[in-house]
């Protein structure tokens, strides 16, 4: 008979399903010095195609899609083709880009955790407003140094 308060959520009853006391396994046997610093270096590199990965929507990613409905617009004759083709590649490639992210960002963790690291949270969050504030920093750069803010057709 089950009557310890501590097995049963402090009532002298059965326990409901799914909220028996939470029992964690072993620890697992930490890794060497060399295993933990090739976790370490795994992991920098992980966020460094992250990194990438993210920067690639500020630019790369807009311009292809750019390029495909100019592409569609030309081949077919249609503005709409091309804007509906358009648009619905680039909204692919984004939520596609955010899905080979985010599981980018579920191995960063575990491979923080296997280096050695208590990792419990992903650093995607971080890498986004870090890339964010680059890409606008660079379209500002752009838009006033590069572009100017006059017209280039009529100067002055």
């Amino acid at each position: 008979m089950r009557t310890d308060p501590t097995d049963n959520g402090g009532l002298f009853v059965g326990r409901r399903p799914g909220t028996a006391p939470v029992r964690y396994r072993a620890l697992p046997e930490e890794g060497s010095a060399a295993r933990r610093r090739a976790d370490r270096a795994l992991a920098a590199v992980v966020l460094a195609v992250m990194v990438a990965g993210n920067l690639l929507f500020w630019g790369p990613i807009p311009v292809a899609s750019l390029w495909l409905a100019s592409q569609v617009q030309y081949r077919s004759g249609s503005v709409f083709l091309g804007l509906v083709c358009g648009f619905a590649a680039l909204v692919a490639a984004l939520l596609g880009g955010l899905v080979v992210l985010k599981r980018l960002d579920a191995l960063w963790v575990l491979i923080r955790r296997a280096s050695g690291a208590d990792q419990r949270e992903g650093v995607l969050p971080t890498v986004f407003w870090v890339t964010s504030a680059i890409g606008a920093a660079a379209f500002t750069f752009w838009l006033l140094v590069i572009n100017g803010p006059g017209s280039s057709s009529l100067p002055g």
